[in-house]
């Protein structure tokens, strides 16, 4: 059984990558400045993890954790509803678990949602694979739930518009969707926030007509 100490220094680097790769991404972030940063060193992170990779894997895996249980417990809840979930409906819960993720009073909350808002664009495809087999049973699930629910479209429609909502679910978690202005920033009283706006904006997506060839 790990001693609280090594405990400690393994809940370090987990936290001290989390922050590097969502600030720098995990190719820019050197095993060094994580153990710098973790007052730990690389010995540490091979005992711990086996490799720099292997710290990724990890950290994604605790990250996902907390949003798989959460989505899986909100599809079990619209699943015993009265009636079948809408597309509405499972578009909300799906991203207003990963918009919402951690306090947003902390900026740990902050770090974990631009981390996995950079790993879904990250370009190195075996980073996106690691993140993707993480994801995979929890996202099938709502697949699944979505194809049900928009009869009117093909499967392979349904898997678009679901990879779009994934796409831009990151990009709103990495902050690209809030700082990108082709302008300067609008002054705009306040209204509903972002991820309201981009539940209803997939939303209003899934239930458009099918796309014409």
């Amino acid at each position: 059984m790990p001693t609280p100490r090594a405990t400690a220094t393994r809940t370090r680097l987990l936290d001290a990558a989390e922050r590097l790769f969502a600030e720098h991404g995990f190719a820019a972030t050197s095993l060094r400045t994580v153990t710098e940063a973790a007052d730990a060193n690389v010995a540490a992170v091979n005992y711990h993890f086996g490799s720099k990779e292997g710290l990724l894997r990890a950290v994604v895996e605790r990250a996902m954790a907390t949003v798989n249980r959460e989505r899986l417990r909100l599809l079990g809840e619209l699943r015993a509803a009265a009636r079948p979930p809408s597309a509405a409906d499972l578009v909300h819960a799906f991203v207003a678990t990963g918009a919402h993720l951690g306090d947003p009073q902390e900026a740990g909350g902050a770090d974990l949602r631009r981390f996995l808002g950079r790993l879904v664009c990250e370009p190195d495809p075996a980073i996106r694979r690691l993140f993707g087999a993480e994801v995979a049973p929890v996202e099938g699930e709502y697949l699944g739930a979505l194809t049900e629910a928009l009869p009117h479209l093909t499967p392979a429609e349904v898997a678009y518009r679901y990879r779009a909502m994934v796409g831009l679910l990151a990009l709103h978690q990495s902050g690209t969707l809030t700082d990108f202005h082709p302008g300067p920033p609008p002054a705009e009283p306040p209204g509903p926030d972002d991820a309201a706006r981009l539940t209803t904006l997939l939303t209003a997506a899934f239930e458009a007509p099918a796309a014409r060839g």
